[in-house]
């Protein structure tokens, strides 16, 4: 019984503290679909995404999973910090990749919050 109370409390308190987030004129599902950016969808997205940065900012990897898919790739750095990043431009994984690299990076701190939207562009 005490074991049941322990586990409806954890759940409760999950529930309570997970929110649904929508990004402001952002279609999450077709940013979703487009993985790696095969399908030109994302670069069409830029300017709505760049409005939206700020509402990333303080998420935790699972919001962040939840509105944009699992990143294309992530990285482990110093201090306990993560990036993700989702490619914007078609990458080299598409029949036609882009001349640009364009990205998105989210860096989240050590206790797993977004501090850090970037849309980065390099030309290859």
């Amino acid at each position: 019984m005490k074991y049941l109370k322990l586990v409806s409390l954890v759940v409760l308190v999950i529930a309570c503290t997970t929110k649904n987030h929508d990004l402001t004129n952002f279609d999450e599902a077709a940013w979703q679909a487009d993985e790696n950016g095969c399908k030109g969808d994302r670069v069409s997205m830029i300017q709505n995404l760049q409005n939206s940065k700020e509402e990333l900012k303080g998420l935790n990897q699972n919001e962040i999973v939840a509105l944009l898919g699992k990143p294309e790739r992530h990285e482990l750095y110093k201090r306990s910090q993560k990036f993700f990043y989702y490619q914007i431009t078609p990458s080299e994984a598409c029949d036609e990749p882009a001349d640009n690299n364009i990205y998105l990076s989210i860096r989240f701190n050590a206790t797993g919050l977004a501090k850090e939207v970037i849309i980065m562009n390099y030309q290859n």
